[in-house]
């Protein structure tokens, strides 16, 4: 069980590049109230969690940051202002995924390792990327889901990819927001369902299953609840290992290949 949350906070709107006042502070909302909630469920149940993070986030607040890497928990770059990768040129997202794992390091003493596309939305240059600055794995892709190894030109890589998916993000379910006009909702009660159903299929199959959460979205008194129901549902099973994205990379890289060699 992979539990992720991308904390774009402020960067959600200022990415877009859009400065309402009202929409930053919504994102506020996430770092003040959403991620003390999370990381008071994930405590009392002894989980670690990858917590996906645009650098202007560890520019506006430097020590929320560093509470959730010293609480034990990974910390991984989301571009640096939640900015839409897709439409970058290659040498200006070469430089922003460099000043992001940097900010990152200095932020929080780790380099970090992984990699998360905002909105996942990449470029034909984002794979390329990652792995020429060194990251272990990227979570922006939906091509399976257990993880994989990703191919640049047909030649593998080396990067371990750790799936998203839709249908296993909050924010399908939960965000609300007036342009674009988006408007979806379901019932808490639902969503759980649809999640632990999802659990259960993976654990079914020995697999792997991979959660996206937003703190300023799941981070509410009628929702934050989710959390602790999906983690209590996990741990009633026997053989459930909760892993941040990082520990799931290293231990996919770790299985022997196809051909029975070992992966480098």
């Amino acid at each position: 069980m992979a539990l992720s949350f991308d904390c774009d906070h402020e960067t959600f709107e200022l990415g877009a590049g859009g400065t309402a006042v009202g929409r930053l502070s919504w994102g506020e909302f996430g770092r003040r109230v959403g991620v003390p909630r999370i990381l008071s469920i994930l405590n009392r149940h002894d989980v670690r969690a990858s917590f996906f993070t645009p650098a202007v986030v560890t520019l506006i607040d430097p020590h929320e940051t560093r509470r959730i890497a010293d609480a034990g928990h990974e910390i991984a770059i989301h571009g640096w202002i939640h900015e839409n990768t897709s439409l970058l040129t290659e040498p200006v997202e070469r430089d922003l995924m460099r000043r992001s794992r940097d900010q990152i390091a200095k932020v929080t003493g780790v380099e970090p390792v992984g990699h998360r596309a905002a909105q996942w939305d990449l470029s034909p240059h984002t794979i390329s990327l990652v792995k020429e600055l060194g990251f272990l794995y990227d979570s922006s892709l939906m091509a399976d889901e257990e993880c994989y190894e990703l191919c640049i030109d047909g030649t593998p890589s080396g990067v371990v990819e750790i799936p998203v998916e839709w249908l296993r993000d909050d924010a399908v379910y939960f965000l609300f927001n007036r342009n674009p006009a988006t408007r979806p909702y379901m019932p808490p009660r639902e969503v759980l369902e649809i999640f632990t159903r999802e659990f259960d299929q993976a654990y079914a199959e020995g697999g792997i299953f991979q959660l996206v959460m937003h703190p300023f979205v799941i981070g509410y008194r009628s929702r934050i609840w989710i959390l602790d129901e999906l983690i209590r549902h996990a741990k009633s099973k026997p053989g459930v290992w909760f892993g941040t994205h990082e520990e799931v990379a290293r231990w996919v890289k770790e299985l022997p290949a196809a051909d029975g060699s070992q992966r480098t």
